[in-house]
């Protein structure tokens, strides 16, 4: 699902009225009905609630009218707060809020903050509030009137819906100016917006609500700009590859998992684990020689490879020319390698020379602190990258701070920069490719910040990428797995006790969950 700017939407509207013919009234009428019928669905008692709803003097506040009129259609009792004068409501709006009169709903004008004060006791009896004060036409900080309002609706503590985006929320930015609503949840029309979808605006969303309003999916995917699109079930279902019953090992890739130093053997575990609980035919595990008996003793379904090692007990950089003989699909690269400087030499060279796809993460990727430049992916060999936060700082010299502030921008920039695909982890984890698409994820949650999380999505990735040989689609199929994986441990586990094991548990039920309509659809045809 596209995530859209407000140039994006204005233009997703413009063409949907002018060149498609759906009138903006239809839309706007489409707009509330949605917003109310979520509204049913998220608050059992809606029916015996009063509702206040705050509306602008723009298309927000009308679709904020359609919100009253709906309500009050339904019998449930609404009043509407105009924020501005009726004069100042034009187009459309201001046929809704005609409408409004004529069917005999309360609209109680507010042009001043002594208007506001005298009329707030009103607001505060309402069980809920509906936010339709500004929606996407707002950038900036808000002042006045307005932000005196946003600050009185956030300290009374009762649920808001906010129809599109809270108010003082800029549609462009996931960064926060000042004063903004915090809502229960927001119903956003079309498509998602950046702020909702990123912290620390993402905060003050809510439960995210999309609303199809009527603008055909087709104008959304081919408008122009940036491409930002959320991982959705539906999108990642279409990825799972379906398994032919006369398939073996062989069809489903050679994972090579080069991983592991003295002290750090869990983390090749782990990556091998992903990688075996993905699907993946064949994983091997090529190790410091001394690691082998660890980690060969771990789990029976993996096989090991002893490389040369430094006396710390690391990958040697003489390993180099064993580990391009070997017989690998993919390679992961980079859990628990240590930060010997005979082992990032190896790395290096592994990265310059290997002629597979390779996955790199941690100390792989710590190895090219400092030297970014040679991180690159080449024609014919696809490079993905997963950093958290702290080592693409590295990679970028930049503080963990920096990266924080705008994680989208800094993955898409590397990506396109360096030809490579990034991962960066985190909470709304993103995908960057080299030809500046972006993803984002919504599945996961805090009790996956634990070590080794990372080095199962590791394993992951590659496991995936052995089997549908795309690297964008490995990496978002992954993320969205391993996210709906912890999600699954999580609730049996808790966010404090939740372990990388359990997550790795789960996997499988991940891919269930999201394959259950396929699977139905051939148990019914098989019938």
């Amino acid at each position: 699902m596209r995530v859209l700017n407000t140039q994006q939407m204005r233009e997703a509207d413009r063409q949907t009225i002018d060149e498609i013919g759906i009138p903006d009234v239809v839309l706007m009428e489409n707009a509330g009905r949605q917003a109310v019928a979520a509204m049913e669905a998220a608050f059992e008692d809606l029916a015996a609630s009063r509702v206040g709803v705050l509306c602008g003097r723009g298309n927000n506040g009308g679709d904020g009218f359609v919100v009253a009129r709906t309500l009050a259609q339904r019998g449930i009792d609404a009043i509407v707060f105009l924020l501005g004068s009726v004069s100042d409501v034009r187009g459309t709006a201001r046929t809704n809020l005609e409408i409004l009169g004529r069917v005999g709903l309360t609209v109680v004008e507010i042009t001043n903050a002594q208007e506001w004060e005298l009329h707030f006791t009103e607001v505060s009896e309402c069980d809920l509030t509906v936010d339709a004060i500004v929606g996407t036409g707002f950038h900036g900080q808000l002042t006045g009137l307005l932000e005196t309002v946003v600050a009185d609706v956030n300290g009374l503590g009762a649920p808001v819906v906010a129809i599109d985006l809270p108010t003082g929320v800029s549609a462009d930015s996931h960064e926060l100016g000042g004063e903004a609503i915090e809502a229960s949840m927001t119903v956003t029309l079309a498509a998602p917006k950046i702020p909702l979808i990123l912290p620390p605006a993402d905060a003050y969303g809510g439960d995210l609500v999309i609303a199809d309003i009527g603008i055909p999916a087709a104008v959304i995917d081919e408008l122009e700009g940036p491409w930002l699109e959320l991982l959705t079930r539906e999108r990642m279902r279409e990825l799972v590859p379906t398994r032919a019953a006369e398939s073996h090992k062989g069809d489903f890739g050679r994972v090579l998992i080069i991983a592991g130093s003295f002290g750090k053997t869990g983390a090749a575990h782990l990556a091998a684990l992903g990688a075996l609980k993905s699907g993946a035919g064949l994983v091997t595990i090529a190790t410091a020689r001394s690691c082998v008996p660890t980690i060969a003793a771990m789990m029976p379904e993996y096989m090991t490879e002893a490389l040369e090692e430094t006396n710390a007990g690391a990958i040697d950089f003489s390993a180099v020319e064993r580990v391009l003989e070997m017989k690998a699909d993919v390679i992961a690269m980079g859990p628990g390698l240590g930060h010997d400087p005979s082992t990032a030499a190896f790395v290096q060279a592994i990265v310059e020379r290997a002629g597979v796809p390779l996955v790199l993460d941690a100390d792989a990727l710590n190895a090219f602190a400092g030297d970014p430049e040679r991180l690159t992916g080449r024609d014919g060999v696809d490079v993905i990258i997963t950093p958290h936060p702290g080592e693409m700082a590295r990679l970028l010299n930049v503080s963990i701070e920096q990266v924080q502030s705008d994680r989208l921008e800094h993955a898409r920039e590397f990506a396109a920069t360096h030809r490579v695909h990034v991962v960066l982890k985190g909470h709304r984890t993103v995908i960057a490719g080299p030809e500046s698409r972006a993803f984002v994820n919504l599945t996961g949650n805090a009790g996956m910040a634990t070590g080794g999380t990372g080095d199962l999505l590791t394993g992951m990735i590659a496991a995936w990428f052995a089997q549908i040989l795309d690297a964008e689609g490995a990496c978002k199929l992954a993320v969205y797995l391993h996210g709906t994986a912890g999600d699954l441990a999580e609730a049996d586990e808790g966010e404090g006790a939740l372990l990388p094991t359990d997550i790795a548990a789960r996997l499988g039920d991940a891919v269930l969950e999201l394959t259950a309509r396929r699977r139905i659809k051939r148990q019914a045809d098989a019938g």
